[in-house]
């Protein structure tokens, strides 16, 4: 089986095309990668949690198989639909991530895909908007914040049912930077279908 979860921390300058970033990409495009999961960030300060809850596991960044492993950028405060800057390249923020089993062979647990999912640190991903550069020290500028829309965090309350709001329901299927494959799912949940 071929996989692209290890990761890890890269020096220089690297290239992102609208598909994913030089020197990586997905094995399985089946489920992994496309223009709206074409990088994959996650949060470092979510590293702390898991150093607690897998204290003989390695992590290094890149050890939840993220491109972007970032500073402030959480899920309850990133929106669907917010841009990011960062180097030359801009982004769009699509969906967060849902695991695979890859990440139970990663850590050597099939219960960690149940846990990580469980622990609602899901990190998100994001389409290119304009294709660049990217170093490991660009600052990340939020040029345009979906402050009224749904959060990475909203759309996974959503996802695993700990959410039956209908109204998150209806708002969540006319984000335009939602995947329709995500729509689709959360239409299927509405009570009054439109």
């Amino acid at each position: 089986m071929e996989t692209s979860i290890w990761k890890g921390p890269v020096d220089g300058r690297v290239r992102v095309s609208k598909f994913n970033l030089e020197g990586d990409r997905q094995s399985d495009l089946t489920v992994h990668g496309g223009a709206d999961k074409a990088v994959y960030v996650y949060p470092s300060e979510h590293y702390t949690y898991w150093r607690i809850q897998l204290p003989d596991a390695d992590l290094a960044w890149g050890a939840f198989g993220e491109n972007f492993t970032t500073e402030g950028l959480l899920e309850g405060q990133v929106h669907i639909g917010d841009r990011l800057r960062i180097g030359s390249a801009e982004f769009i923020v699509t969906q967060p991530r849902l695991p695979c089993f890859k990440l139970g062979i990663r850590f050597g647990d099939m219960d960690m895909v149940r846990n990580f999912l469980k622990s609602k640190r899901s990190g998100f991903y994001l389409a290119v908007i304009r294709e660049g550069h990217v170093t490991e020290d660009d600052p990340i500028y939020r040029d345009d914040q979906q402050a009224k829309g749904l959060t990475v965090a909203d759309i996974v309350n959503l996802h695993t049912g700990e959410s039956n709001n209908q109204d998150l329901l209806r708002r969540a299927i006319e984000l335009p930077a939602l995947p329709d494959n995500w729509k689709v799912h959360f239409r299927d949940r509405l009570k009054d279908k439109p």
